[in-house]
């Protein structure tokens, strides 16, 4: 299985994002950075994926429009293909103090 790891403390803009997805599937360099590039590479794929959403809270406040255009495609993945797995945690806290 290929992981994508999406941290909100390290992703700080969709450019961030996209690079993230491109590293770890191996994207082409042709790919697009852009939501719709993202939907056809995540769609055509065959390979098993999964997507661990971290720090959720600061990750939709970084990619603002579009946190709610990926969750709709993450769970449209989700549903459309068995070996396409979506984790979401909200957030991590540090040690107390």
């Amino acid at each position: 299985m290929k992981i994508v790891l999406l941290d909100g403390e390290k992703i700080k803009s969709a450019a961030d994002m996209h690079r993230a997805f491109k590293k770890a599937l191996r994207f082409p360099d042709w790919y697009g950075n852009n939501l719709d590039a993202l939907s056809d590479m995540l769609t055509e794929s065959t390979d098993e994926i999964g997507v661990i959403l971290v720090n959720t809270d600061k990750l939709a406040e970084s990619l603002g429009w579009r946190w709610e255009m990926l969750l709709r495609l993450l769970v449209e993945l989700k549903r459309e293909r068995p070996n396409f797995k979506v984790s979401f945690e909200p957030f991590r806290e540090g040690p107390e103090e």
